[in-house]
């Protein structure tokens, strides 16, 4: 149907609104071709680029496949959630979900997590389950970074380092008994520093601190829901095609690539490996529902076999050792062991 405007004609006055609203409709949702996002800085997950910033990574790939750009303001942590809640910004890449800020943001699917690891000297106690089981103990944490007001009476003494990588030399040198680092960090040091990490090191089995991440955009935007339906389309994918291996540095992740409820091992590519994996990042620690058979599930080559001895040998290979031309944010670490 084709509707035109006839100067002297009499037109609906609902039709004219409904025109002029849909017309100020299309404009607005043309203009956005860019968020204003804001964030702290908070490695690994957000920080300036050149920097470890998995998030942000994550969420600009995501992002730009549906051709929206994102750039992100840095503020003081004191600063963020006012910023983030009175309309200076779109939103955010990595915020914590809570009732206050629901009211006025939309949020995505959590994309990612934030797991604190309990990191101590060879032959430390790292069994604490929670931080008021450390009471007296000096940790080390970065400074600057968001770890959540409840940790300051928690029990602990906090000294704030400089980067993860002067955390791990506080620990080194005893000037504190732990430090906290993310899963992440532990793993790049278990992968890139085994010896050290054995021998050296001390780390526990489970997180003290799960925070999960989401994308957070204002409900006022035009366009809010139509952005968080189409970052959440891209997640499965990213992790499918190797993007979430490639930008968290890691060769295995455990995650539910088909969407049916029950996880998956997935390699960064087709070259698996000649020995099922030891280890393999979760994303999320509430995505950890296996087959009812109980043994693992592979999603390789497009696939899903129900065990590695399905897994065709012809992907049962070893990649070799050439380094990746994309960006890596895990390269920015650079840990000493003196």
């Amino acid at each position: 149907m084709r509707f035109s405007l006839v100067a002297g004609r009499s037109n609906s006055p609902r039709l004219v609104a409904l025109l002029v609203f849909s017309t100020v409709a299309l404009v607005t949702f043309a203009q956005t071709k860019q968020l204003r996002l804001v964030s702290t800085a908070w490695a690994p997950f957000t920080n300036p680029q050149g920097q470890p910033r998995f998030a942000l990574d994550l969420v600009e790939v995501a992002l730009g496949r549906f051709a929206l750009r994102a750039t992100t303001t840095f503020v003081e942590p004191a600063e963020f959630t006012t910023s983030l809640l009175k309309g200076q910004f779109d939103g955010s890449a990595a915020a914590w979900k809570d009732a206050e800020r629901e009211k006025v943001l939309v949020f995505s699917q959590p994309y990612l997590e934030n797991r604190l690891i309990l990191v101590g000297r060879h032959g430390a106690d790292v069994s604490a389950t929670t931080l008021g089981g450390l009471k007296g103990k000096r940790i080390a944490i970065v400074g600057g970074y968001s770890y959540g007001d409840a940790i300051e009476t928690s029990g602990p003494v906090f000294v704030r380092s400089k980067t993860e990588e002067d955390s791990l030399r506080l620990l080194l040198t005893s000037a504190v008994d732990y430090t906290l680092m993310d899963e992440l960090v532990v793993q790049y040091i278990v992968t890139n520093h085994a010896k050290e990490a054995e021998t050296r090191l001390q780390l526990a089995k489970t997180p003290l601190l799960i925070r999960p991440l989401y994308l957070a955009v204002r409900r006022s935007l035009p366009d809010a829901e139509s952005i968080i339906t189409r970052f959440n389309s891209q997640l499965r994918s990213l992790i499918a095609d190797g993007t979430y291996h490639r930008l968290l540095h890691v060769d295995w992740i455990n995650a539910d690539v088909d969407g049916d409820g029950v996880t998956e091992y997935v390699p960064k590519g087709t070259q698996a490996g000649k020995d099922a994996p030891q280890y393999a990042y979760t994303l999320l620690s509430t995505d950890q529902k296996k087959p009812a058979t109980g043994s693992q599930r592979f999603y390789v080559g497009g696939n899903i076999y129900n065990a590695w001895t399905d897994v065709p040998e012809s992907y049962k290979v070893s990649a070799p050792g050439v380094t990746d031309p994309n960006r890596s944010t895990m390269t920015y670490f650079r840990f000493t062991w003196k």
